[in-house]
């Protein structure tokens, strides 16, 4: 399996984010509040970038925080790194958003309303059309304090496991924006099949052609065959089949008629998907 480095330098891409998504997001800042090791805030950088978000604000880091590995973290994301605000305050860093959403792994009185990041997702991209919009995560080693979580007015809690409920700086991050990719407008139908979906005749021609297929190579008998092929059947209408899908069954099952007679399939509709 490639990695992401080999696939960007041979120039293969797993597509991006429309114009319109970005637009959507273009307004959510990412905040993070003293963090402390630079290959977090680099991974975050990457995070952002996959998810169509742009824009880092960084609230006074810890001073050995070391932003050369944050470069060679964030690879092709290092424009997000090099573009970041940098604040005293988390004060300072979210005074002109008009929601701030911060997380937490703690429970708590004041934390008792908090929502998931699937759960937030539609408002916080509803806000973000009308005013900017603060996702605050706070440092690795003790999350947001009170005092920080004061100035938010959603909470964010990321489901995990009682065996530990704490998540990785960036991993946090990536499933919050990755909720807000998907649940902006066109990105939950991801990519489009080319080949329509096969028409009722040319997937009814496909079961003939199997039907007369599993007859000849002894996998069923003729008594047995309608039961049979119902589970075929089944087992091919669980989800899409596109007439380029059914198209390769039909050639599959063709070439497996040979092998076994040394003859085609039988004429008429079993074979005329040439036609096509």
């Amino acid at each position: 399996m490639k990695t992401d480095e080999e696939r960007d330098e041979a120039g293969e891409s797993g597509g991006g984010p429309s114009p319109e998504v970005l637009a959507a997001l273009d307004e959510v800042r990412v905040v993070l509040v003293r963090p402390i090791y630079g290959g977090n805030v680099g991974a975050v950088c990457r995070a952002m970038w996959n998810c169509g978000l742009s824009k880092l604000a960084v609230v006074a880091p810890h001073p050995e925080l070391d932003w050369e590995e944050a470069r060679i973290r964030a690879y092709r994301a290092a424009e997000c790194l090099a573009a970041r605000a940098q604040y005293d305050t988390l004060a300072e860093a979210v005074a002109d958003c008009g929601v701030v959403a911060g997380t937490t792994a703690r429970l708590g009185l004041y934390r008792s309303h908090a929502r998931t990041p699937r759960a937030w997702a539609p408002e916080l991209l509803a806000a973000a059309a009308q005013c900017p919009v603060a996702l605050v995560f706070g440092p690795e080693d003790k999350g947001l304090s009170n005092e920080q979580l004061a100035l938010c007015n959603r909470i964010i809690q990321i489901p995990s496991s009682d065996r530990y409920s704490s998540l990785n700086l960036s991993h946090a991050v990536m499933i919050c924006a990755y909720e807000l990719f998907v649940a902006a407008e066109g990105c939950t139908r991801g990519p489009q099949e080319w080949s329509p979906e096969a028409p009722s005749a040319l997937r009814e021609r496909m079961f003939a052609l199997w039907r007369a297929t599993l007859l000849a190579v002894g996998f069923m008998k003729e008594e047995k065959a309608e039961h049979m092929m119902l589970g075929l059947r089944r087992i091919l209408s669980r989800g899409s089949l596109t007439i380029n899908d059914v198209k390769i069954l039909m050639g599959i099952a063709r070439q497996a008629h040979w092998a076994a007679t040394r003859q085609p399939p039988p004429r008429g509709d079993l074979a005329e998907e040439e036609s096509e």
